[in-house]
């Protein structure tokens, strides 16, 4: 057995043991919305400036890091933004990576804005489900958090596509919860997404990037929202489907659905985080909240010939053996130790719609 076929087929892991089984990869670094808490639109206006469409990966490239990806371990891509469904023909990509072998699930994050006419053929292209970005059923509410570029009800009927659609493992609803903002709306939310099989993950609002004006005080836990939710529809704990499974799951006790929370603020999960992140220009970084990536775009366009992927695998093995990040662990212990550290980090982090979520 060569060293190389030995090196292939073992999954490789972090400094701390972690597997690398996810890999979020973002198409688009621009987005149609303006949400606060992601590309305030002060910020990003009309003269910033985004990435070249020669700047960003084709989608040869793409794949090419999907399937070294999958030679180390990766079992599930996420395709995220920006926003995904600006990215033209996208369903080719989804065709692509679907023949990739070892891949079990592809997963798409989207505000829901271009879903209505995308899902039908996305679905036929192997994508197996969707998560759409949705904080209010308030149309001002909605309005405000999305920067005043979205419409409600084209979100709305892009969820409808999607559910009509068939994804085989559904639709999910991430919301964003922030107090003051949207966190009164929750139970609308709920009552209009019950028993329709989409189940909504409440997100506690995080120090993502260094330009949302994060506080801790805007944060609704999880276990304060769950108790709210308790007393209006009682719920049951649901069992985590595998481990490093980043939601807490809950189904209601008079069958309404499922619903879960993610609360990497006030109960970090870093220790089973098994996820990746490829930006649109090809940088690799290991946790949402990184400082810094490292580039494989370098290295996908080499001009030299290559028989394989040798060169890429060793350079994506590297970046994940090396990997020590655990940053909502480490704000949770420096809060414990002081009371100062109320705001966000103090390092310039890698902006959310430049990595996706």
């Amino acid at each position: 057995m060569s060293a190389e076929f030995s090196f292939k087929s073992r999954p490789v892991a972090d400094r701390v043991g972690r597997p690398l089984r996810d890999l979020r990869i973002s198409v688009m670094d621009r987005c149609n919305f303006r949400c606060p808490y992601c590309m305030p639109d002060s910020l990003y206006h009309e003269g910033f400036r985004f990435l070249a469409p020669e700047e960003r990966l084709d989608f040869g490239e793409i794949e090419r890091v999907a399937r070294v990806a999958a030679d180390l371990g990766v079992t599930k891509l996420r395709l995220t933004g920006g926003e995904p469904l600006l990215r033209p023909d996208l369903q080719d990509l989804v065709a692509r990576l679907a023949r990739i072998p070892g891949i079990e699930d592809i997963a798409l994050t989207t505000n829901g804005m271009l879903l209505r006419r995308q899902a039908s053929a996305l679905h036929a292209a192997g994508l197996h489900r969707v998560t759409v970005s949705l904080d209010s059923l308030d149309p001002d509410v909605f309005a405000r958090m999305s920067g005043g570029r979205g419409d409600l009800t084209t979100v709305l009927d892009g969820i409808e596509a999607a559910r009509a659609a068939g994804f085989p493992r559904g639709v999910k609803i991430n919301t964003v919860v922030q107090r003051g903002v949207n966190d009164r709306g929750v139970p609308a939310l709920l009552a209009h997404f019950r028993h329709t099989g989409v189940i909504v993950r409440f997100i506690e609002y995080m120090d993502v990037g260094n330009r949302n004006g994060w506080e801790r005080g805007d944060v609704v836990t999880s276990r304060d929202l769950m108790t709210r939710i308790d007393a209006l529809w009682p719920l049951d704990p649901v069992s985590p489907a595998y481990r490093g499974e980043v939601a807490t799951r809950y189904r209601y006790a008079d069958g309404g659905g499922e619903i879960g929370f993610v609360s990497s603020v006030s109960a970090p999960f870093c220790g089973d985080c098994s996820r990746a992140r490829l930006s649109s220009d090809g940088q690799v970084f290991t946790c949402l909240f990184a400082t810094s990536g490292t580039d494989l775009r370098t290295i996908l366009r080499d001009p030299a010939p290559a028989e394989d992927d040798g060169a890429l695998r060793r350079a994506l093995a590297a970046i994940w053996q090396r990997r020590a990040d655990r940053y909502s662990e480490e704000r949770q212990e420096r809060r414990s130790r002081t009371a100062i550290s109320e705001h966000g980090g103090e390092d310039d982090k890698i902006e959310m719609h430049y990595i996706g979520g």
